[in-house]
This record gives C-alpha cells, structure tokens and sequence, in this order.
C-alpha cells in the first residue's frame, strides 16, 4: 500500500492567498486602471489588514510581477493548445488572431504586459521567463511555416502589435483594425515568398 505524502496545508493556505490578491489586483485594474493597483486598495477589497498583505507581498510591484507572470503564463499555456491551419498563411493569420482575441479581452492585462505601462516596474526574471518562452515558441512555429529570417519574425510582431495599438487605442469594442489582418499577412507573406491562395480573396 503507497503512502502519499503528507500535504504541506500552510505552504497551500498561502498560495490560495496570494492568489486571491493577484486576483483582486486585476479586478482594481480592469476596473479603474493599472495605476489604481495599490496595496491599501488590495487588502481592502479582500478585507485584510494591510501589515498582514506584506507577509505576501512586500510592494505594489510586487504584485504588478507576480500579475505579469500569472498572464503570460496564461497565454503560454493557450498558445501551446491552439491548432493552427495546414496553409501558412492561414496559419500566420491564426497566430495573428489569437493574439488578437487575448489582448482585447483583457485591455488592462495586455497594458501590463506590452505597453510598459507602470512607470518604475520591471518585471523579474521569474515573472519574465514565461514570455521568454512565448517568443521562442512563436518562432519555431512561424520557422515551420517558412518564415525563418529573425527580420522577418520582428516585422510581423511590429505589423501585429501595431493594428493591435491602434485597435485598443481608437476602438477597444470594435473590429475596424482587427478587419486588417489578412491584408496585412497577406503583405508579409507576399514580402518572405510563402505559398497559398492569398487571404483576402478567400474571406
């Protein structure tokens, strides 16, 4: 008969509470913006003391680290289970799409993680490395697609990151620049030489 080992139920009540900030941190964010986020507001919110708040978090940016990690953990994680199409370009465009979709449906955490958007907050190497991965994932995809020249792969993040500004910026519940990426792939796959049909005349 196995033995499971004895669980650690205080190392557990902790990180159910650190969980629970993290939580109500990106509640004050959504709600009233990224600047909001302090820890007076935070312990608030989840009715604790805020001397007891920093036995979890010593700072605000403390919290902003762990809220960064937690989100490119995130999109780590559902970039690993989208499926993308068979046609490269198709595939660009999926890649392009659900970045897209992840961004406006949390304006406050794409703020947060790409528009340096906290003056004075750096995120540490802990909370950094899972968008390291994100980006090393990203181009051993688009490398399967054909596009391999690292020039190339920073000029579809610009293309992307750009429509994505503009959207967030001018119409955070609209799809006028979202409507541009198949002519904008289009564009690039045109520039590197992929295959295929191009996306405009298919949609």
């Amino acid at each position: 008969m196995s033995v499971l080992p004895n669980r650690d139920r205080q190392a557990e009540r902790r990180e159910a509470t650190r969980r629970e900030i993290v939580d109500a941190a990106w509640e004050i964010a959504r709600r009233d913006g990224l600047a909001a986020v302090t820890l007076r507001e935070v312990a608030a919110m989840i009715g604790m003391r805020s001397p007891s708040l920093y036995s979890h978090f010593d700072s605000k940016n403390a919290i902003y680290d762990a809220m960064f990690g937690q989100a490119w953990t995130l999109y780590l994680d559902e970039m690993r289970r989208h499926e993308l199409p068979e046609q490269p370009r198709e595939a660009l465009l999926s890649i392009a799409e659900h970045f897209f979709a992840f961004s406006l449906a949390d304006p406050a955490r794409y703020q947060l993680l790409n528009q340096h958007a906290v003056p004075g907050f750096t995120p540490s190497e802990a909370a950094y490395a899972p968008s390291v991965e994100v980006m090393g994932l990203l181009q051993e995809i688009v490398r399967g697609l054909g596009v391999t020249d690292g020039a190339d792969v920073d000029l579809f993040l610009a293309l992307c990151g750009g429509l994505l500004d503009r959207q967030l910026a001018n119409e955070p519940g609209g799809d006028r620049w979202l409507k541009q990426l198949p002519r904008v792939i289009d564009m690039l796959a045109d520039e590197v030489g992929l295959p295929g049909p191009t996306l405009r005349s298919s949609r």
